[in-house]
């Protein structure tokens, strides 16, 4: 059950390197879950975060975690609690805006990979001292943007992110043209507007536009 920081990390660049974009989901019908997510998976791209910001995300990861080809993981983690709940509902992954010693444990100690955020040098270095070298980078545009990133990569190339927080269709290959980012997370192939009117159909194709960035 325990997993280690290595193979946390092992783990997550697989789920990361499955496709360029991870869609970032605020879902608040769990009923729109499923057919959201095989519009997700079509469309080419299999990660998929459920963000734990309404009372529907945890259902939603239940719903997800049915379709065949999908992996979901619980985004805004935040106490042990979350993670324990993110474990049950079926979550493969999770995501945190940054990291705590007891969030980082409660991970560990339940088997789910974590991938934590940082948006400072010191922040990025205390996790790779924890054994971590795979993170998140948020909030990325807030942050500075893709040249904080590349500045942050220069003197730690060891370490890895995935973009998360302001990444749009516009601004997506200045991340994922670094050395130091495998994927970015971002919400807009996920409308509110197209979930609540059930354009699967216009989902799926924003989803393969997106899927096609990392070519």
């Amino acid at each position: 059950m325990r997993i280690s920081a290595k193979d946390a990390c092992k783990r997550n660049r697989e789920i990361c390197e499955l496709a360029p974009i991870v869609p970032v989901l605020v879902v608040t019908d769990a009923s729109t879950a499923r057919p959201l997510a095989e519009a997700l998976v079509a469309g080419g791209l299999p990660a998929l975060e459920v963000t734990l910001r309404t009372p529907a995300a945890l259902d939603a990861i239940k719903e997800m975690s049915k379709v065949k080809g999908g992996v979901v993981g619980a985004g805004t983690l935040i106490t042990p609690q979350d993670v324990q709940n993110a474990v049950d509902a079926g979550a493969k992954f999770g995501v945190s805006p940054g990291a705590t010693d007891e969030l980082i444990e409660a991970c560990e100690a339940l088997g789910l990979p974590l991938l934590a955020g940082a948006a400072t040098a010191t922040e990025a270095m205390q996790m790779l001292a924890r054994g971590y070298d795979l993170l998140k980078f948020f909030p990325a545009e807030a942050s500075g943007g893709a040249p904080a990133l590349k500045a942050i990569g220069a003197p730690l190339p060891q370490i890895s992110f995935c973009p998360t927080g302001g990444v749009s269709l516009l601004n997506a290959k200045d991340y994922l043209n670094l050395s130091n980012v495998i994927c970015a997370g971002g919400s807009w192939v996920a409308p509110a507007d197209k979930i609540a009117a059930g354009d699967w159909a216009g989902i799926e194709t924003l989803a393969a536009e997106a899927s096609r960035l990392g070519q």
